[in-house]
């Protein structure tokens, strides 16, 4: 009985001499360089396919269930666990049976590695649509192809991946990232209302492309495909902990936990409104033809200059973004294998050559982003934020199964869940229609 007090007075004492680095608003630019990803140049696209009535609505609904869940979240999690596990898997680890732990770090994983594959296929089509751009403009020959800006984007990461654990390196890249995609998010956005404001129209329709312009089973597939693009806009929660650690530690912890819970909520919702503004704005624009990507697609072929600072911000924010998105993993694999330098070098190394293999194999970012949003958004967003809640209160009888409340959060998670899997079958079925005229490894565009 000694020893385990003694032990529990260690870790109180750990926890209190745990001081986070970085403030209120390093925690919010952190969350909106999260949020605030490519993806959102993605969204004029889902809007197209769901129309002016369920493409606000779906992105509406999104926000509002990330916000109720991460309060659920929040009030589950005490002060001493929060400041205990620096990642978001230890603290599953300690809340969930081992068999839905062992899930749950299975397809965390996988879906940081997605993401990892998807920034690289992103960033080397900006790259690409750099170089097609000077192309179209000047005149001349055309050398660039997309295999050597995957290798560009690659060797960039293996560097930046060995020198990222720099506090200075984090806090300038949380800071570039943040305001990088702001930047392209408003050159988008601004493009799409100058668009609008030059035709005097507003195109599109209340129920999204047309059949005709695709066939009914395309239609099907594609609005589930959007419901994923748009859960991908939401999936910050994989590394939710990892941010509030970047909040400096007031008199309290519990005073820390608010502090992270009004950053999360006013992130949130400035980013939804950016969000419905550039999807709704870029749909008003282009209608039915509406770009997987507003800015690197062949929406816009002017002003040239405006476009290609946009591109270049795209590839700046994605090279910080994958940082921030692969700390979790390379921690992971980091306590699995070796901390030794020379051993980090070579699996960091081999980490970043893989990713960029597979993006490789990707027809396009779009047909990536749906599905980790589907893969992504209802474990981590949704179920397992639930589960903690729910299995805390039950243990402080403020919760009875079949309550009211009890039913209401199952619903809330049955449906995501339902929700989910259909945005991956329609993922699934998109990817599987691209590949059919995708050439891997062609290296002329």
């Amino acid at each position: 009985m000694g020893d385990q007090t003694a032990n529990q007075n260690q870790v109180s004492n750990d926890v209190g001499n745990r001081k986070p680095t970085g403030a209120l608003w390093a925690a919010t630019a952190h969350i909106v360089t999260a949020l605030i990803g490519s993806g959102v140049l993605s969204l004029a696209w889902a809007t197209a396919q769901l129309g002016w009535i369920f493409g606000p609505i779906v992105m509406l609904l999104f926000s509002l269930v990330t916000c109720y869940t991460f309060t659920l979240f929040a009030d589950a999690i005490s002060s001493e666990e929060r400041a205990a596990y620096d990642t978001y898997m230890k603290i599953f680890e300690s809340k969930l049976d081992r068999i839905k732990f062992k899930i749950g770090e299975v397809v965390y994983y996988i879906s940081l590695f997605g993401v990892a594959i998807g920034y690289t296929t992103e960033s080397s089509a900006c790259l690409n649509a750099i170089q097609w751009s000077k192309w179209f403009h000047s005149g001349g020959d055309y050398h660039m192809n997309r295999i050597l800006c995957v290798v560009i984007f690659g060797v960039i990461q293996m560097f930046f991946s060995q020198i990222y654990e720099c506090k200075i390196l984090r806090r300038i890249t949380v800071f570039v990232t943040a305001v990088t995609s702001f930047a392209y998010s408003m050159i988008g956005l601004g493009l799409s209302v100058a668009k609008v404001a030059v035709t005097g129209k507003f195109m599109g329709s209340s129920t999204g492309i047309s059949i005709g312009t695709v066939t009914e089973t395309q239609k099907i597939w594609r609005t589930f495909h959007a419901v994923g693009v748009i859960a991908y806009a939401y999936s910050y929660f994989i590394i939710l902990i990892e941010i509030h650690g970047s909040i400096n530690s007031p008199t309290s912890e519990r005073e820390t936990l608010k502090k992270a819970s009004r950053a999360s909520v006013i992130s949130v919702v400035l980013t939804t409104l950016i969000y419905m503004l550039c999807g709704c704005f870029g749909y008003a624009a282009f209608g039915d033809l509406s770009p997987e990507n507003l800015v690197t697609g062949l929406g816009f072929d002017k002003p040239f200059l405006l476009l290609e600072i946009a591109k270049v911000a795209i590839v700046i924010h994605l090279i910080g973004a994958y940082q921030v998105y692969s700390q979790p993993l390379f921690k992971f694999i980091e306590n699995e294998v070796s901390q030794q330098k020379l051993a980090r070098l070579v699996w960091k190394t081999i980490f970043v050559a893989i990713t960029s293999f597979m993006s490789m194999l990707l027809p396009s970012f779009n047909d990536g982003v749906g599905l980790i949003g589907a893969l992504g958004f209802w474990p981590f967003t949704v179920y397992f934020p639930v589960e903690i809640y729910i299995k805390e209160k039950e243990k402080k009888k403020e919760i009875e199964k079949w309550s009211k409340k009890w039913i209401w959060l199952q619903i809330l998670s049955f449906t995501c869940f339902i929700i989910s899997i259909a945005a991956a079958i329609g993922s699934i079925a998109g990817f599987v229609l691209n590949l059919k005229t995708f050439k891997p490894f062609k290296f002329a565009n």
